[in-house]
């Protein structure tokens, strides 16, 4: 199957003129997520670069970049999402392309970096998988990498090339002040969380705690406790990424059993629900909202009831619109110290 991308979308362009320092910018998009890819244009006035992808009968991709990259500043939009292992070699094969092409600079934006959980040897004779990604993407010609809210913040130091790593903190402190949080506690899941909770905690003004929590396998965690004072409070509850949802309804069923918990509103980056995660969230009555951002698509079997989306698109454009003016990108930073 062949896949064009970078049709022109008039009715989403704003009208004012384009900038000029951005003549030489082209942001192309991989098949994983075109509409954040357009998004992303938009914001910035320009048109997504068309791009053709295709596998052959034995299942090799050809993909082919629509125009000349040559002394060109090109961005690269493609989560890691599911199926990541096909998404990523999208991705490497496209750097490569714009590497070949005297692309002047070539910048990988990732929205979300899956393999961020592969962060350190706990087990024998596994792979690092985290430094290992982040090795291909500088090999297949990547200068710089622009990505959001990685799992793990330690995977930032296995890239060796410059990288952005974005949090999407703005457009959850936006929507949230526009509800009553008079009786409103921030909760990370896990003390391996809190910093980020801290940080979105401070921001609207609130107290926070945070969850005891031992994982028993990939998608079934246990909840031992809390720390802090979360009765008959309601609960924001921050994480990083909802996959097959397991932490946080094993959370969220421990705060209605054991602190009378009638009210929950869920924040998470990367949305995934993978899995039993539709199910299990929508069996869960005290969920009053799932706030997650558009880093990765979702098909309409994997969208929750209750779900809302915002968009991160303008932060992804205002952190290139930076990078090419030479502006500092540090206040957009995912653990930059930032004023309410």
């Amino acid at each position: 199957m062949t896949q064009h991308t970078g049709e022109p979308r008039e009715d989403r362009r704003s009208q004012t003129a384009p900038d000029p320092e951005l003549e030489d910018v082209l942001i192309f998009s991989g098949s994983a997520h075109v509409d954040l890819a357009q998004e992303i244009a938009d914001y910035l006035d320009i048109g997504l670069a068309p791009t053709t992808i295709r596998k052959f009968s034995n299942d090799n991709y050809y993909i082919q970049l629509g125009t000349s990259v040559r002394a060109k500043q090109v961005f690269i939009v493609q989560p890691l999402s599911p199926p990541c292992s096909d998404n990523l070699m999208e991705l490497l094969l496209m750097l490569d392309i714009a590497r070949s092409g005297a692309a002047k600079d070539v910048s990988a934006v990732i929205p979300y970096y899956s393999y961020a959980r592969s962060d350190k040897k706990d087990a024998p004779r596994i792979s690092i998988a985290a430094r290992l990604v982040a090795d291909l993407l500088e090999t297949s010609g990547a200068t710089q990498v622009i990505t959001m809210t990685l799992h793990s913040a330690q995977a930032h130091g296995f890239f060796g090339v410059p990288t952005d790593h974005l949090t999407a903190h703005s457009v959850f402190v936006e929507h949230l002040r526009k509800k009553d949080l008079s009786n409103s506690v921030v909760v990370a899941p896990d003390i391996g969380h809190a910093k980020r909770a801290a940080k979105l905690a401070k921001a609207i003004e609130l107290p926070m705690a945070a969850g005891e929590k031992t994982r028993l396998s990939d998608n079934n965690v246990a909840i031992t406790g809390v720390m802090g004072n979360v009765d008959d409070k309601d609960i924001i509850l921050v994480d990083d990424e909802i996959a097959t949802a397991g932490t946080i309804t094993q959370m969220v069923n421990y705060l209605k059993e054991h602190h009378g918990t009638r009210k929950v509103t869920v924040v998470g980056t990367h949305g995934l629900f993978t899995g039993p995660a539709v199910s299990r969230l929508n069996a869960v009555d005290v969920i009053d909202e799932i706030i997650v951002t558009n880093t990765v698509p979702r098909p309409e079997d994997h969208k929750p009831d209750r779900l809302i989306e915002l968009s991160v698109a303008r932060i992804f454009g205002e952190v290139i619109r930076r990078n090419v003016q030479g502006e500092s990108v540090g206040s957009l930073f995912e653990f930059w110290p930032t004023n309410k």
